[in-house]
């Protein structure tokens, strides 16, 4: 049996810096179908927008494995699929940057999951002031858009809403354990260099995190002191114990030190059942390499497909 200290983790800390979580709509989703395109294989790729819990246009790319596999399979596993910082947004994990190692939503969609990449406030097609609709950091509006958008993923007729899943590099990355932490739909999580230990990012200055796109109250009201702040990335990982998760730390990541990952990872592996937590560390910079994704997808096969 999970320890209900577990089930129910305490994330005051994480609110206290980003801003109390929202409550998530009622009604179902609303989605419009901008355009559909019909790729190799029989693969579907869908640009569409749905409606945010205030009332917001986010955009996304949603891809529905060929019809066969479907009629063949049933209702499958789906997967949130959040992009790194880069200007084009959810285009990049669609398949559409120049980055081939971070189309995982494009992959994992052939590997037949059913995939939504949606954009982060103010990337990609979605533009949107959080400050101005009384969210205290861009990092807890990306909670509230993503968890409406697992919402999405769950009402399709083609998803089985029991089998959910996240994965994210960079910004995607830590974005992927925010939503997690705050969302126990989430069955399995995939982060990419996505987080080390405050204390261990570029020697303590948090200055990366705590302007507009991020938390700002980092630095309001913490001073951007690791010290002072009430969670650190233990705290995240903690809360996704009795789950799935997969980290991608390389070793030569100069965002995310990895002796800062290696030290988090310590502090809460042992909550962890054996084979619910696994972590790689490549011998590469800030990156997804090929042999790292594909044990990722494995590890998603393992925990949403069985």
């Amino acid at each position: 049996m999970i320890p209900l200290l577990l089930l129910f983790a305490d994330l005051r800390g994480l609110e206290a810096v980003m801003g109390p979580l929202p409550p998530s709509p009622r009604e179902a989703p609303v989605v419009e179908i901008l355009n559909e395109t019909k790729l190799d294989g029989g693969l579907v790729r869908r640009e569409i927008v749905f409606l945010g819990r205030d009332q917001d246009r986010v955009s996304a790319y949603l891809f529905l494995p060929p019809k066969q596999v479907l009629s063949n399979k049933g209702k499958r596993p789906a997967l949130l699929c959040l992009h790194q910082t880069t200007r084009i947004g959810k285009a990049e994990p669609a398949g559409l940057g120049g980055k081939p190692d971070l189309h995982y939503a494009l992959e994992l969609a052939r590997r037949g999951y059913v995939t939504l990449a949606p954009d982060y406030p103010n990337f990609g097609g979605y533009i949107f002031d959080p400050y101005a609709h009384g969210y205290q950091s861009a990092t807890m509006k990306g909670i509230a858009n993503h968890r409406r958008a697992l919402d999405v993923l769950a009402s399709l007729p083609q998803v089985n809403p029991k089998r959910l899943g996240v994965i994210g590099h960079s910004l995607g990355g830590h974005n992927s354990l925010f939503l997690a932490a705050f969302d126990r739909r989430v069955r399995v999580t995939v982060t990419s260099c996505g987080f080390t230990a405050f204390a261990r990012y570029y020697g303590g200055n948090l200055t990366g995190w705590s302007h507009a796109g991020y938390m700002p109250r980092i630095a309001s009201v913490y001073g951007k002191d690791p010290a002072r702040l009430p969670f650190d990335f233990h705290n995240v990982l903690a809360a996704l114990a009795g789950r799935a998760l997969f980290i991608n730390a390389p070793l030569h990541d100069s965002n995310f030190d990895v002796v800062g990952v290696r030290e988090t990872v310590a502090q809460v592996e042992r909550r962890f059942r054996p084979g619910r937590l696994r972590v790689s560390y490549p011998d590469t910079g800030h990156e997804f390499p090929p042999e790292v994704r594909e044990e990722a997808y494995r590890f998603l096969d393992r925990h949403l497909l069985q």
